[in-house]
């Protein structure tokens, strides 16, 4: 809801009561004329109200850029006069000299009811003060205040602090759970995260056209369609082939399986060729 700070008076020129007078034309241009002067005199009063805070913040802005010339100018000189080839400064001064602690003063209690400015606190003034509803709170079982149920200056602030512990409980439960789905799987952290993707590696992917594009999705980023590449790596047969039907290769583990032997009786006859020559020799 808008608050208005400053009301032009009167708002309405022809609208009164005529006394009862011979021309009532006449006394109605009277009138009319009268509240035009208001107006122009509220307008004239709220003119210079804002012309006085513009030039208030204006001497404000112009006072604190003063100030910020002056350190700039000090700074200046400091670091024109500085020789880092003559002057040697050591650890133990670093570490021994006090840290930098700013002179600027926070401003505070800026919603304060002093603070009001003077349009705000003349509105304010004008609005006529609550029933005496506090006489009725000894009355009551809950132990509230009746005024409260009327009007309730903290009813936001309340609103607000409920809604940050609420935010707060909410975070913390989400990193108890985190927590608790952290200590229930310890191997989480070996899974590949993943891979984020970013706006140029969509341009990239589009430079060469959208065909490309769609054909090296359908093939994957090997080349050859994800089901028909093992988790050791292998590629398997790509002629009408329903790789996932058969299951991964089993990896081969040169430690643990030793090389099998073969005697002299188990091996193959040599060819005949090979043959016919020995008999010869």
């Amino acid at each position: 809801m808008p608050l208005v700070t400053r009301n032009i008076e009167p708002r309405h020129l022809c609208r009164q009561t005529l006394p009862s007078v011979r021309s009532e034309l006449e006394c109605v241009t009277n009138i009319t004329l009268a509240n035009v002067i208001r107006q122009l005199g509220s307008l004239s009063k709220y003119a210079e109200d804002i012309f006085g805070e513009l030039f208030t913040q204006a001497n404000t802005f112009a006072s604190r850029v003063s100030s910020l010339a002056e350190r700039v100018d000090r700074l200046q000189v400091k670091v024109t006069q500085l020789d880092p080839k003559e002057e040697e400064v050591s650890l133990q001064g670093i570490n021994t000299r006090k840290a930098f602690r700013s002179s600027t003063i926070q401003d505070q209690k800026l919603f304060d009811r002093n603070s009001l400015p003077v349009p705000v606190l003349e509105t304010y003034n004008t609005c006529d003060t609550p029933p005496p509803l506090n006489n009725l709170t000894p009355y009551r079982d809950d132990g509230k205040e009746a005024l409260k149920f009327y009007t309730d200056p903290s009813y936001f602030f309340d609103l607000w602090k409920e809604k940050m512990l609420q935010d707060t409980k909410d975070i913390m439960k989400e990193k108890r759970k985190h927590r608790k789905e952290k200590k229930d799987n310890p191997n989480r952290g070996n899974v590949n995260p993943r891979k984020i993707k970013t706006r140029k590696e969509e341009w990239e992917k589009m430079k060469m056209g959208q065909e490309f594009v769609e054909s090296k999705e359908k093939l994957g980023p090997s080349g050859y369609p994800p089901t028909l590449v093992y988790q050791n790596g292998s590629i398997g047969c790509v002629e009408n082939v329903d790789a996932s039907s058969y299951p991964p290769p089993p990896q081969s583990d040169s430690a643990s399986s030793p090389s099998p032997s073969f005697s002299e009786d188990n091996l193959p006859p040599p060819p005949a060729e090979f043959r016919f020559s020995a008999a010869q020799g």
